[in-house]
């Protein structure tokens, strides 16, 4: 089974991405970049230094990616001084869930459409959503019937759904304890394998890798959880559970811990087709911002900024593979 794509979503995916390989910087943090703002001042970030920090990672670092994703709220100025050769994707959806509930359900943000995006200069569509492959069936189904709208205005815009899933378990609270560890296989791969479905409108998935590699031989510094067999065999059913283009997020993990971890995947035997990566190539710059100011945020961008997102690619060149090798 292999992916159809109009000429249009063709010809954006290829904006997207440099050889068929997706090298994208991940920079559509809301509530996350302003907790880690917080930490380093004493009052509330404002959207001014919000939108500062956005347009100065995406100024300094798309060139040397293949596009970036931002967000409609704090990041319409950084699109505006990206790479003139990077593609752009925005996110759709609103950031952070009610913690008051296990169901974690999605929504749009308000005044946002797939048109809307489209029309502020965007390749892609990108949407987040919090899914429990063992949850509620009711909630799960109403999860199912949001995706297929959105999937439904992404066609209709004719423009490429990048659906972005980030797995949890309903009755586990801490996602790094060794008690998800345990079922994160089960969660991530069983997810895709329902998003892989024609009736989502999905054409490219951004996903966690199937295991915690803090709890796997040879890269846990504590209690081991899986042997390197039995991680690699969780890539193994990663690649068979879509036929779908998928890349990985770097969940907020080291740039060498993640740089590893796509090494990994690819000796496994996961074919995966780039990155979205977010925090490991950029979380440096933010205390250097807050403590510093702009121009020495800009250095380190130009400095560990630059060396992180470099090494990166060409870890990616002798491991991701093309997504044009997925689609008819």
């Amino acid at each position: 089974m292999t992916l159809t794509l109009t000429e249009n979503k063709h010809k954006s995916m290829k904006r997207l991405s440099k050889n068929g390989i997706i090298s994208a910087l991940a920079f559509d943090q809301r509530g996350a970049l302003k907790r880690m703002m917080a930490k380093h001042q004493a009052e509330e970030p404002t959207v001014e230094q919000i939108e500062e920090l956005k347009s100065l990672v995406s100024e300094e670092l798309t060139p040397y990616a293949s596009s970036i994703l931002l967000d409609p709220e704090y990041g319409l100025p950084a699109t505006k001084v990206r790479h003139k050769e990077a593609g752009l994707l925005l996110a759709y959806e609103k950031t952070g869930y009610d913690a008051t509930t296990t169901s974690r359900l999605p929504d749009c943000l308000d005044v946002w459409s797939a048109k809307r995006i489209k029309e502020a200069g965007a390749d892609a569509v990108k949407f987040l959503l919090y899914y429990d492959v063992d949850g509620d069936e009711a909630v799960n189904e109403q999860k199912q019937a949001y995706i297929e709208r959105i999937g439904s205005e992404c066609q209709a815009e004719d423009i490429p759904f990048y659906l972005e899933i980030l797995t949890y378990d309903e009755t586990i609270s801490d996602n790094s304890s060794m008690a998800f560890a345990q079922v994160k296989p089960h969660k991530v791969n069983g997810a895709m394998a329902v998003f892989s479905e024609d009736r989502f409108g999905v054409d490219v998935l951004k996903v966690e890798v199937p295991v915690n590699m803090n709890f796997v031989e040879g890269f846990a510094k504590g209690e081991v959880l899986y042997t390197k067999e039995e991680a690699a065999q969780a890539f193994r059913n990663q690649e068979e559970a879509s036929h779908l283009p998928y890349i990985y997020l770097s969940a907020g993990v080291s740039a060498k811990l993640f740089q590893e971890t796509l090494e990994f995947a690819a000796e496994s035997g996961a074919k995966f087709n780039g990155v979205l990566c977010g925090r490991a190539t950029w979380a440096g710059a933010v205390p250097v911002y807050i403590t510093d100011g702009p121009d020495a945020a800009r250095e380190w961008l130009r400095t560990e900024g630059l060396k992180n997102i470099d090494d990166l690619n060409k870890v990616l060149e002798n491991t991701a593979t093309s997504w044009e090798d997925k689609i008819n």
